[in-house]
């Protein structure tokens, strides 16, 4: 984690120089010493701001079976006034602090919501960097022919106790008992390669392991699958009457 974020700080302190020489929104007219303050102070305050976004958008998502882009898009705006108005105070240090007009505020807050979406972008991409690798990673061949191929592709810290699958962009997030990992592979492809482990797909977004469901949660016409280790998997309205006869709730 500490590792993390000092990477993290190192590219915020690229950022900060590089805006520091392009002198965006006017700041070229100042001094290169006080523009490199400036773009620093303000990288290390959107990095403050805005970096949280990401990990409790994707939190939230899971939990509220919400889209990620539209609570990212959402974070980004809210996390932008608390930003806005740290990058007002930062400027007039270390005099006095004037309270700005309507006008300015709302200049400020678009200058500092477009350095924030830069910011969220750096970190989106960041992120998927870390997710997984970039190719997909052929399963090695499975000495023992009865063990599903999907479950080669898993490393061994997360065991092979599988839990559920659940789509993310162009990844597959394998939940075990263990913990949970992403693999670069299309969910129907993956599905493919779980032959011998009882389950079905709940979801466009969710094949759910048989063995995993602990209780079903009802919410009017939304289902959700309560399985191992708290996660929950929405039923889409298709599937509900076909996984109803099949006794699963």
């Amino acid at each position: 984690m500490v590792r993390g974020i000092l990477v993290d700080l190192a590219i915020m302190t690229v950022i900060g120089v590089v805006l520091a020489l392009i002198g965006p929104f006017g700041s070229i007219a100042l001094p290169l010493a006080r523009r490199l303050i400036m773009w620093l102070g303000y990288a290390y305050i959107g990095y403050l701001f805005y970096r949280p976004v990401w990990p409790v958008a994707d939190l939230l998502a899971r939990r509220l079976h919400l889209p990620r882009i539209g609570l990212m898009v959402a974070g980004c705006l809210l996390a932008t006034v608390p930003a806005a108005t740290a990058m007002w105070i930062v400027e007039f240090l270390p005099g006095p602090i004037p309270a700005p007009t309507v006008e300015e505020a709302f200049a400020t807050y678009l200058n500092v919501l477009i350095i924030g979406a830069s910011i969220m972008v750096v970190f989106h991409l960041i992120n998927r960097n870390r997710a997984g690798p970039q190719e997909p990673m052929p399963a090695p061949p499975a000495q023992d022919r009865s063990r599903p191929r999907f479950l080669d592709r898993l490393p061994p810290e997360l065991g092979t106790e599988l839990v559920a699958l659940e789509m993310e962009d162009h990844y597959v997030r394998a939940h075990t008992m263990l913990g949970s990992d992403l693999v670069l592979l299309r969910l129907r492809d993956a599905i493919v390669e779980l032959d011998g482990i009882e389950g079905e797909q709940v979801h466009r977004s969710w094949w759910v392991a048989r063995g995993a469901v602990e209780d079903v949660e009802r919410e009017g016409r939304n289902v959700r699958l309560v399985l191992a280790r708290g996660i929950a998997a929405p039923v889409s309205r298709a599937n509900v009457q076909r996984l109803k006869d099949a006794g699963w709730f």
